[in-house]
């Protein structure tokens, strides 16, 4: 489709001013199947996420999964769903909130969903059409992945197309071992520890740190993911203090028939559990604002898995949300990509 040109009719005072794009995931509108359904397709029909032959993967996704798929995820996303709304949009938001105060003047500050809304076009179009033409986007994953920042650097890259006038764009890859992001995460699991204690890592407990996952089809093609997903085990490792016996790295969110890099986190937490394990915490350093994927996946089906094994104590450690140390560090990101940007080098004046 392609879009109206939307041109100011004067430079205004936003070209001075850049504005930031925070980018999630996505989520429905509402934890309902009739919602779930347009998000799911839209999520599932992206080539970077399925990577298959478009041919052979449509009428598995319109045939079969969004038959049967949209009322099982609307009824996971019910059980997460707060007063606010979608946990992973509110989470998000608060984020922005943070950092758009600690970072005052130096630039605006708002957020985009890959799937869903606020879409990343509609975003790009509201920020052009108040005047601006410095924009940095962070999509919020520290870990880079072609199936999650990728998929954000393709829609911002389809919406430049669609211009005639186009932006002064920057980006954020990744940050794995940025240590504010790895001071924010440790930060999250301390304070876990001060309220539960910590755990007996000499008598069994074990610290997870659960990771998104991703087809092993994708690694063994190149994809850097588990490389920056190791760097940053290697960080948290390093600064607790702990073996990789200890802190462990799983992935979890194995979704559809592939193999996908393991170990997984349900997995690992049943094994624990049958191997009498007592105490399992689980932490998940990629996941920027708890979603479903932290409140339903770990904390539901991970701790019935451990438990229903012969474990007996379970907890998972949020970091993120809008915690100050997760705002510090992401407003640390933001400032460094920002620099330069200044009146004294507006662009169109």
């Amino acid at each position: 489709m392609t879009r109206r040109y939307l041109a100011p009719e004067t430079i205004s005072e936003a070209h001075d001013r850049p504005a930031v794009v925070l980018v999630n995931l996505g989520t429905p509108e509402t934890p309902t199947a009739r919602h779930v359904r347009p998000y799911l397709r839209e999520f599932l029909s992206d080539t970077r996420v399925i990577e298959m032959s478009r041919l052979l993967w449509k009428p598995i996704l319109e045939g079969i999964i969004l038959r049967v798929r949209p009322r099982a995820s609307a009824q996971k996303y019910a059980s997460v769903w707060g007063e606010q709304g979608s946990p992973l949009l509110v989470n998000t938001r608060a984020l922005a909130d943070g950092v758009s105060r600690h970072i005052g003047d130096a630039a605006v500050v708002t957020v985009g969903m890959r799937y869903g809304s606020p879409s990343v076009a509609d975003v790009l179009d509201g920020l052009y059409s108040r005047g601006h033409r410095r924009v940095l986007v962070v999509p919020l994953y520290p870990q880079f992945a072609a199936s999650s920042a990728g998929t954000v650097f393709d829609a911002v890259a389809r919406w430049m197309l669609t211009r005639r006038d186009q932006l002064e764009l920057r980006t954020v890859r990744s940050f794995p071992g940025d240590a504010g992001y790895l001071d924010a995460v440790v930060a999250g699991i301390q304070a876990g520890w001060a309220e539960y204690g910590r755990p007996d890592f000499a008598s069994g407990d074990r610290l997870l740190m659960s990771f998104h996952g991703i087809p092993r089809a994708m690694h063994e093609a190149g994809d850097p993911y588990r490389a920056e997903c190791e760097a940053t085990a290697a960080g948290i490792r390093q600064r607790l203090g702990l073996g990789p016996d200890q802190a462990v790295m799983t992935f979890q969110s194995v979704f559809g028939p592939a193999e996908w890099l393991k170990p997984a986190t349900i997995d690992t937490v049943a094994e624990l559990g049958r191997t009498g394990a007592r105490r399992v915490d689980v932490v998940c350093p990629g996941f920027a604002a708890d979603c479903l994927e932290t409140l339903e996946e770990i904390d539901q089906l991970n701790r019935e898995a451990f438990t229903e094994a012969g474990g007996s104590e379970f907890h998972y450690l949020p970091w993120a949300n809008g915690a100050d140390s997760w705002v510090t560090a992401v407003s640390a990101v933001v400032s460094r990509q920002l620099a330069g940007w200044d009146a004294s080098a507006s662009p169109g004046r």
